[in-house]
């Protein structure tokens, strides 16, 4: 029998591209679950949005981030652009991906040493939601 139970986080964004650590708030959802062994499905509701796993260091997510905005930048013309402005974080968000999954072992993320689950933003300031699915 495949047990799931779910919650949904709510994030405020400040910036209009922003990578904020959600590892904390994943672990107390897991600590509430009572999960021994299984799986988490982090997946996030939004196209100018992404879930990503890395190292949480300050000098790399300004390197993430400025990558990000030289990669695709804003502004030169997307067809989008002409509805709402925003065509560059789509566009970014179908490279980083809206969901990942990571197992769980006795009751811990298997995560590396240095990985984090880092939300990423990329059309804030914007309120914004998680959904959070644990199968076990």
């Amino acid at each position: 029998m495949i047990n799931i139970d779910i919650k949904k986080l709510q994030i405020k964004t400040n910036k209009s591209i922003e990578l904020i650590d959600i590892t904390q708030k994943i672990n107390d959802f897991i600590r509430e679950s009572d999960i021994k062994n299984g799986f988490l499905l982090v997946y996030t509701k939004h196209t100018t949005t992404g879930i990503i796993i890395n190292e949480n260091e300050g000098r790399l997510l300004e390197d993430i981030k400025n990558t990000l905005q030289k990669l695709v930048p804003r502004g030169i013309g997307y067809k989008h652009d002409q509805i709402d402005n925003n065509a560059h974080s789509h566009i970014l968000a179908t490279l980083i991906g809206n969901s990942i999954s990571i197992p769980i072992i006795n009751s811990s993320l298997a995560l590396g040493t240095w990985q984090s689950i880092l939300f990423v933003e990329l059309d804030g300031p914007r309120n914004r939601t998680i959904i959070l699915q644990l199968f076990f």
